[in-house]
């Protein structure tokens, strides 16, 4: 879905840069949303547990004790439903969802921030799409009251409400990157911090490569293989 682990403004992880702080109005939201997010972080690890050990319950019980399980699974899917869904807008801000970078090195640094951003605006669309129809599901589920098909019959208004927050706060997160990029420049939407793969090792070369001549060159060269093990 999004593009964070790509490294094209990333710089040497020696070389970390902290992310601006935004001003202003979209600067309250930001830190907001930050507290939003951290918060989240620690209820989704919580949910994580908790459904290792529903799951931990059902087995001890349906082995050792031959008891039917009706709610442990469900209720396992539901946690890791919410931890999902609503962690998704914490690790977007970090820029952590899974990334393609086959472009990263091989473009200049502005080349590459103006495709960052149109890779937010496309996200953000998709996000929004849904969104839109998570909460029409969500509204669909309770207006009818329908259920799961299991004895324990949950409302399935509960997944489905975990799965449209979730993509709200995702779609907040995408607004506000997007508008700090656009007034702020890309450090402030997050691009700051140095990121790790196949781009970073091309820009890393790219920008230590010396230019006084071959004898520098081929120690580079010997530093540089030394390094990539």
């Amino acid at each position: 879905m999004s593009h964070a682990f790509d490294a094209a403004t990333a710089a040497p992880e020696t070389h970390a840069s902290a992310e601006p702080r935004v001003p202003g109005l979209l600067g309250v939201l930001d830190r907001a949303m930050r507290f939003v997010n951290q918060t989240i972080l620690l209820l989704g690890g919580a949910a994580l547990v908790a459904a290792c050990l529903v799951l931990s319950y059902s087995v001890l019980v349906r082995h050792l004790f031959n008891e039917a399980t009706e709610w442990q699974d469900e209720m396992a899917v539901f946690l890791i439903v919410g931890a999902t869904f609503f962690s998704a807008a914490a690790v977007q801000a970090k820029r952590g969802h899974v990334a393609i970078e086959a472009l990263t090195g091989l473009l200049s640094p502005k080349v590459n921030r103006i495709r960052l951003l149109l890779a937010d605006i496309i996200s953000l669309a998709f996000v929004a799409f849904f969104t839109w129809k998570s909460w029409s599901l969500f509204h669909e589920a309770y207006v009818d009251g329908q259920t799961s098909q299991s004895t324990w019959g949950p409302p399935l208004s509960i997944p489905y409400g975990l799965m449209a927050a979730g993509m709200t706060l995702l779609t907040i997160q995408f607004v506000l990157q997007i508008a700090e990029g656009l007034l702020y420049g890309p450090k402030s939407a997050g691009w700051a911090q140095p990121k790790i793969g196949l781009g970073a090792d091309l820009n890393k070369d790219r920008h230590d490569a010396p230019l006084e001549g071959p004898d520098s060159m081929a120690g580079t060269s010997g530093t540089a293989s030394g390094d990539h093990r």
